[in-house]
């Protein structure tokens, strides 16, 4: 469940992406200046890189650095904001496990589809109850703000007059760079590593296959594009890594402690109400079933 919630959530970072690309309107290739995206947030970030490239005599490869830089620290408190949340969860998910475990035991060997139902709901509920979310805090709003920042960064590396001529490192950043696509694809691995340090083996089987759905992601990008955009990507990775280093290392730590300490003032308890639907049944058959053997029993002495 938790695995399809991730898919879930890569796959509407990724729809959002392509939406957004849409705003860029193009015509045969290029963007026609048309579109909210391209007038508010493409156009403003090539001129950007342009100060830096041309004004400030730093090249265009250094100037797409710099930009990429400016835009993720700008948007850093979102990316900060979305992993406390999510991480929050996920801790809480944590110590909940011995409560919420033999409700999914009884999802997993349920025999029916009636019991397989109010199993569900039973788990729905104890989540409700005990105040931890579906969907593990993982909030679509900060994902929608920096959608389009990083479209636009995409789209400014790509299309920014003087970015296909220029060199960088001896790196043409107007033709594929097979190097930065490995770089790329090597760092957003990492980063994906690092996010399943401090799990235990049942959440790293969880996270397996998404270990390499980002990188794979990104490596699919990248080798179809120019040098330039793959730069973008290579100092997103690396920004990504060192956002990632922070929620593991600090923010994570941080908020086991305080869950600790929140659940030794007040332990969690499931109240009964949520396997009232489940009981029911069984309780039912073991009053109604006594009672059958007793009038038989009486009619056999009668006769």
């Amino acid at each position: 469940m938790k695995q399809s919630k991730r898919l879930f959530l890569s796959g509407m970072a990724l729809s959002m992406l392509v939406f957004l690309s849409g705003c860029v309107q193009q015509k045969n290739g290029v963007p026609t200046g048309e579109g909210w995206v391209y007038k508010f947030l493409v156009e403003p970030m090539g001129h950007l890189i342009k100060f830096f490239a041309v004004n400030q005599g730093l090249g265009f490869g250094l100037a797409i650095i710099i930009v990429t830089l400016l835009v993720r620290t700008l948007i850093l408190p979102l990316g900060v904001y979305q992993s406390y949340k999510a991480s929050y969860q996920s801790e809480k998910m944590r110590f909940l496990k011995p409560i919420l475990d033999p409700i999914q035991q009884r999802m997993r060997n349920a025999s029916t589809q009636e019991e397989q139902m109010a199993a569900q709901q039973e788990y729905m509920a104890a989540h409700k109850e005990l105040g931890v979310s579906m969907f593990g805090g993982m909030g679509c709003l900060p994902i929608l703000i920096q959608m389009p920042f990083f479209t636009a960064l995409f789209y400014a590396a790509k299309f920014t007059e003087g970015i296909a001529d220029a060199n960088f490192f001896g790196i043409d950043l107007g033709e594929r760079s097979l190097i930065l696509v490995a770089i790329a694809g090597v760092l957003y691995f990492f980063q994906s590593m690092l996010m399943t340090v401090g799990l235990d083996e049942e959440q790293k089987k969880q996270m397996r296959s998404m270990l390499y759905i980002n990188p794979i992601m990104i490596v699919m990008f990248s080798i179809s594009a120019p040098a330039g955009v793959t730069l973008y990507w290579v100092v997103g990775g690396l920004f990504g890594i060192i956002q990632q280093i922070l929620t593991t290392f600090i923010i994570k730590p941080k908020i086991r402690k305080q869950i600790e300490e929140e659940f030794v003032k007040n332990p969690p308890k499931l109240s009964k109400t949520a396997t009232v639907k489940t009981a029911e049944p069984i309780i039912d058959q073991a009053i109604i079933a006594p009672k059958k053997e007793k009038r038989n029993a009486g009619k056999q002495r009668s006769k």
